[in-house]
């Protein structure tokens, strides 16, 4: 894939994530980017389908959870009170909030997003609520904002498959680790080819994490080249329960399927 039609991914899926931070939280909240013109369920209620506890719903920020992504890190993480979390991709700064309550004021917890109202909106939110231990910077998950060696754990909710150079961001998130830091990855794999006809709606099929899907395989290989160790990847069958949601009607859930990714830099 040339650097002409990366580019094109990457707009789309920002103009995409820009359209649902300038929404009105509860105002037709969507179950995902794919399916947002639905309407059809609250942030809350998407977000309970795919694993957040009642607890954690409420104890962010109003217009912190957009209903997006396809697990949770927070589950997997086992972060500890002083530790620096890097979050991939941290929208309205969902997870962030949820990681900063566990890191406590010795840890510090960093969102980066690609898109400046999705970084805008997660500041906002950020400082109505005190959240002092908690900062969100713009950019790109290929090219992280952060020292080398300066980060502990880094999570991502479904973010990491619309990239178009997954290798690059597993290279960054490897550099950006400290030596015995892990990965805690909440995101979609590919169980089989899609059909020509989803492959081509690339306004849809990326946006709402669909096509960028890698196989297990494929991430297990590119987690090994950037240095990782202790690769594990565990599919989960139940998501195809709200997979098939993602764009009604095409059967996205007969090719893809929800995972906890965990690694660990050495």
């Amino acid at each position: 894939m040339n650097q002409v039609s990366n580019d094109q991914i990457r707009q789309n899926v920002r103009n995409r994530y820009k359209e649902i931070a300038l929404q009105d939280v509860g105002a037709g909240s969507c179950c995902t980017p794919a399916s947002a013109n639905a309407c059809c369920e609250s942030p809350a209620a998407v977000s309970a389908k795919i694993g957040y506890s009642s607890e954690e719903l409420t104890a962010v920020p109003d217009g912190a959870n957009l209903g997006l992504g396809c697990g949770n890190p927070q589950a997997i993480a086992a972060l500890q009170p002083g530790e620096v979390v890097l979050d991939l991709g941290s929208g309205g700064g969902f997870d962030c909030f949820l990681a900063s309550r566990q890191v406590g004021a010795s840890g510090r917890v960093i969102g980066v997003d690609m898109t400046p109202e999705m970084v805008s909106r997660a500041r906002e939110n950020a400082s109505k609520s005190g959240f002092t231990n908690t900062e969100f910077r713009l950019g790109e998950i290929e090219h992280l904002p952060v020292r080398d060696h300066s980060v502990d754990v880094i999570i991502s909710n479904c973010v990491i498959n619309l990239s178009p150079s997954k290798q690059q961001v597993f290279d960054e998130a490897f550099r950006a680790l400290r030596n015995g830091g892990r990965l805690a990855i909440s995101d979609v794999v590919a169980t089989a080819d899609f059909p020509e006809e989803i492959k081509q709606d690339i306004d849809r099929i990326y946006s709402g994490c669909i096509s960028g899907a890698s196989s297990i395989g494929e991430l297990e290989a590119m987690l090994a080249q950037s240095g990782f160790t202790h690769i594990e990847i565990e599919p989960k069958d139940e998501s195809r329960t709200f997979i098939k949601d993602w764009i009604p009607g095409a059967n996205v859930e007969q090719y893809l399927v929800s995972a906890a990714i965990r690694a660990i830099k050495p």
